[in-house]
């Protein structure tokens, strides 16, 4: 389960340098209120899947007041938007896997946005668990390196308070729990006053595969921009070494 999602990073780091954040806003806040919605709870210290979302939204410099109608409408305030999450299962070129999770107001528009994206890029819609059984669904939580004394306290720290796989990337450390012990392994952290950079939940390949030339691994690359582009997609997953 080792090794954190490249793609992630790139997408992180374009998002950051991108002039134009309005798309961005706008899945974020659909994100805000889908976490307040589901359970019916505005509180990021004891909704973990908002206080993701939130996290996001000020890495962004998404405004507060943005976030703040996010949640009133979560609660039912103002427009209701009718929001509901997806999960698409697909095969790009050569087979690749891929999940798209994304939220929508249409499933009907977004299903076929989808399908059509995945067509004119070499890929196809897929059966439901025909995909999803080749990933780990975990929770993922950042820190720096630096911020403990040495790379080997780090990783018996995190152990201690409940990670359950640990990778590195350059000065990135990122601990894996089960969604299930999120909180648990977050209450843990609090109680050594120690708070990670980002938290989020993520689908980790069981297997990575590498393809077997550039140019194919470029239409994969281009499949995957062209899914993240679509106003509904939140996140695409995939078991390709980027």
């Amino acid at each position: 389960m080792a090794g954190h999602s490249k793609w992630k990073q790139i997408k992180h780091k374009k998002a950051l340098t991108d002039a134009k954040k309005g798309k961005a806003f706008s899945k974020i806040s659909r994100m805000i209120t889908v976490a307040v919605k589901e359970k019916q709870n505005r509180d990021p210290s004891t909704n973990s899947k908002l206080r993701t979302a939130i996290e996001k939204a000020r890495t962004l410099g998404m405004p507060g007041e943005n976030v703040e109608r996010a949640m009133a409408k979560g609660l039912g305030e103002g427009k209701e938007e009718g929001l509901e999450e997806v999960l698409y299962e697909a095969f790009g070129p050569v087979g690749t896997a891929l999940l798209i999770a994304g939220i929508t107001d249409s499933k009907n528009r977004t299903t076929a946005e989808i399908k059509h994206i995945l067509s004119e890029h070499g890929g196809r819609m897929s059966d439901k668990g025909s995909v999803e059984w080749m990933f780990n669904h975990v929770a993922a939580f950042d820190f720096d390196a630096e911020d403990f004394p040495s790379a080997e306290e780090a990783e018996l720290f995190l152990i201690d308070a409940g990670a359950e796989d640990i990778s590195k990337n350059d000065s990135l450390l990122t601990a894996y729990v089960s969604p299930q012990s999120a909180e648990v392994f977050k209450k843990n952290l609090g109680a050594k006053s120690i708070n990670p950079k980002e938290e989020y939940f993520d689908y980790l390949p069981k297997n990575k595969i590498s393809l077997p030339d550039e140019e194919i691994k470029q239409r994969v690359i281009a499949l995957i921009e062209a899914l993240d582009d679509n106003d509904d997609v939140q996140e695409v997953y995939t078991n390709v070494n980027l």
